[in-house]
């Protein structure tokens, strides 16, 4: 009986043992098979989404493999690529204006003390001994005057108080070379929410590209982040236009930024319906991104109607004129598929629209940085 019962044993952990084996082949063999580039018409219909791209493909890899595939060749190399390298080039630029921030914040401190020192060093002795000599009429209480810069800016004493006043009563009186080092800085949250919103889009763009073929509940998440940081570069590129052009006008402000939010929050929402993700509705897609890049219009115009004047609007302006031409190109492109209708298969790996599409989407994207170093640079020096 014993010998019976270890005979089964023997012959059950056989038969796990072979099934393993067997099962681990057919691992083995089954991701072999995965982890080869496939032809468009081989692709479930989740993944089809351009059939001017014939080959070159993915289909359902194991996670692992996917994401090593960031370093291999297949269609989707440059799109992972192109942003991945514009996230980090936006990283590097949000990390070198915080630190220009603050340099400029500690030339400005050590400025003024600079300057200070020059004035108390030069008028101190003579307002000293010209306080001495003066006899100042008491007040109603009997007590000496105290002389104040804001109602006497002529009187030389200083023995106000001199920890409170010395600053008051003798800085005023000295003309200091006004330089933007020398002013407290405008806020600078509109700009780095911008930057914030350039950096989603392009991280999560990145790898939206790299997994999207591991499966489908994959590709249904990934393509709905790829579209909120699509939604967030749009929305926060208005916030340092609309801040800083309205700085001294709240309620425009406030108006157009709660607007272009509230836009961008029901294009997210519309986009979450499952049906809009299908290669049919590619231009309805590309329609609503257009419609919300446009509507930045109207507060451009409004800025220029009210500071014509001012030479950083103009400048401003053209830079943001040549983002919406970098952006509307882009828009173009995607949408109509070009070059790759016109050659299909000839720009499976390298040169197809959605690559185009990326590489303009980053310029249009610095092009608005280098606006919002005008904005800073203008509402530095002039506030309200």
């Amino acid at each position: 009986m014993e010998e019976k019962t270890s005979a089964i044993i023997r012959s059950s952990v056989v038969s796990k043992g072979f099934l393993k084996e067997e099962e681990e082949m057919k691992n083995r063999a089954c991701k072999k098979t995965k982890c080869e580039l496939v032809g468009y018409d081989s692709l479930p219909d989740y993944l089809k989404d351009n059939e001017f791209i014939l080959g070159y493909y993915r289909c359902e890899w194991p996670l692992k493999e996917t994401i090593l595939s960031i370093f291999s060749i297949h269609n989707e190399t440059l799109n992972i690529w192109t942003h991945l390298i514009g996230f980090l080039i936006f990283l590097s630029l949000a990390i070198i204006t915080a630190m220009v921030v603050q340099r400029e914040m500690s030339t400005s401190s050590s400025m003024q003390k600079y300057y200070l020192g020059q004035v108390v060093g030069t008028n101190l002795t003579e307002g000293l001994f010209a306080c001495l000599l003066t006899t100042s009429s008491p007040d109603e209480l009997g007590h000496p005057k105290r002389y104040f810069h804001a109602n006497n800016l002529s009187n030389p004493c200083i023995l106000t108080t001199i920890k409170d006043d010395i600053a008051n009563s003798i800085i005023p009186q000295t003309t200091i070379p006004q330089t933007p080092h020398l002013m407290n800085p405008i806020t600078r949250w509109p700009f780095f929410a911008f930057l914030f919103g350039a950096m989603f889009c392009l991280l999560t763009s990145s790898i939206c590209h790299l997994i999207l073929c591991h499966s489908k509940q994959t590709a249904y998440v990934m393509l709905r982040l790829d579209y909120a940081g699509i939604s967030a570069l749009i929305v926060t590129s208005f916030y340092p236009l609309v801040y800083y052009s309205f700085l001294c006008q709240p309620f425009y402000c406030h108006l157009y930024m709660t607007f272009i939010t509230t836009f961008g929050v029901a294009t997210v929402s519309v986009l979450l319906v499952p049906a809009l993700q299908t290669a049919n509705f590619r231009l309805v897609r590309a329609t609503l991104f257009f419609c919300m890049g446009v509507s930045g219009l109207v507060p451009v115009m409004h800025k220029l109607v009210s500071f014509n004047h001012r030479p950083e609007v103009i400048m401003s302006t053209g830079y943001e004129f040549l983002m919406g031409t970098f952006y509307g190109l882009g828009v173009v492109v995607y949408a109509a598929r070009i070059p790759e209708r016109w050659v299909p298969g000839r720009f499976d790996v390298v040169g197809h629209s959605h690559q185009l599409f990326h590489l303009l989407v980053i310029a249009g994207a610095y092009t608005h940085y280098l606006a919002g170093l005008v904005y800073l640079k203008w509402r530095d020096i002039d506030k309200c």
